[in-house]
């Protein structure tokens, strides 16, 4: 494999999980927003996913960042009857985002977005120690 071709295909990993990171972010920033009218939706989480796709210059498959799909799974309910969002039994619909899943789905990006920054780095030391070994 040249190297071009494994910095371009660990930058496509960087740019997936830097998209992922965007959503993880945008679920933490909503997590306890209300709907603006009673017996309306909250926010509602968002789930990121990748594919895999074919890069024709490359010749080599790279990731990106798929369709962010919306986590079907039921609100929280809160009893608070004086909440402008309350519906006429007094509960208040939550966004179904909990804080600690997405911390821990940050934190996994986070670590998948470091490997493919270490490979580049891995890659510039292999590039600039060929160099060397051509100038001697």
């Amino acid at each position: 494999m040249d190297f071009t071709k494994s910095l371009d295909i660990a930058a496509s990993g960087m740019r997936a999980q830097g998209g992922r990171m965007r959503v993880i972010s945008e679920n933490i920033a909503n997590a306890d927003s209300t709907a603006t009218r009673p017996n309306g939706d909250p926010y509602r989480r968002r789930i990121p996913t990748f594919r895999s796709e074919m890069d024709r210059a490359l010749d080599a498959k790279v990731v990106t960042l798929g369709r962010v799909a919306p986590d079907r799974s039921d609100f929280k309910l809160k009893y608070e009857p004086n909440h402008p969002a309350a519906n006429p039994d007094g509960y208040v619909k939550y966004p179904n985002v909990n804080t600690m899943v997405e911390m821990t789905d940050m934190k996994e990006a986070q670590r998948s977005y470091e490997a493919n920054l270490n490979v580049i780095s891995a890659t510039r030391r292999m590039i600039a120690r060929t160099l060397d070994l051509l100038k001697s």
